[in-house]
């Protein structure tokens, strides 16, 4: 977090993590468009369309005496570009993790977890995390919390964590888990998110 005293804006870094093509990039637009400033994402991708290295946008809420500048991020999902990752987290103030909901890419999140876990050390536990458990609409989902993902997860050692449901493509659930990460970086403050 940084104050910038003289201009009374307070920056607040926010990063979008998970396995590739969970559903970051679609997380992060659909988070703009609710704000009308879609156009406003930054994203460097490959010809078909997969983040590079990331993706990023400004969000400003101005308060009463300050106002709120959120710096997001999504970092890259492909292995071929895992060591841009630490760069893109570097910094962070809040993670949405986002998970690919289907079956078939549970060890797809379990890998990407474990290197979010592994990147951060001890420290890990005291970052504010929002698990965004996209892509809900499909069939072939597996149920969180009876295949073990929670108690894989560690939920109880985390200060500040919490499991959202959402269909990135339809927009559903993405606000509710960047309002509730909000919540947690600032539990003191009554923040009401809109343009």
């Amino acid at each position: 977090m940084i104050f910038n005293y003289d201009d009374k804006i307070l920056q607040v870094k926010i990063v979008y993590y998970g396995p590739a093509m969970s559903g970051k990039t679609t997380s992060i637009k659909s988070l703009f468009s609710y704000f009308n400033k879609e156009h406003s994402v930054k994203s460097i991708d490959s010809t078909v369309g997969r983040t590079l290295f990331f993706d990023f946008g400004v969000l400003k809420f101005k308060g009463v005496d300050w106002s709120l500048k959120f710096l997001i991020y999504s970092a890259t999902g492909q292995d071929f570009y895992a060591s841009t990752r630490p760069a893109t987290l570097n910094g962070v103030d809040g993670l949405i993790f986002v998970v690919d909901s289907q079956s078939k890419y549970l060890d797809h999140n379990i890998r990407s977890w474990n290197e979010l876990k592994t990147l951060f050390g001890s420290e890990f536990y005291n970052i504010p995390i929002v698990i965004s458990l996209n892509k809900y609409d499909l069939l072939d989902l597996y149920n969180p919390e009876s295949n073990g993902f929670l108690s894989f997860i560690e939920s109880d050692r985390f200060r500040h964590i919490s499991f959202k449901k959402t269909i990135a493509t339809k927009g559903k659930g993405v606000l509710d888990s960047f309002s509730g990460l909000v919540k947690f970086i600032f539990p003191q403050l009554k923040i009401h998110l809109n343009n």
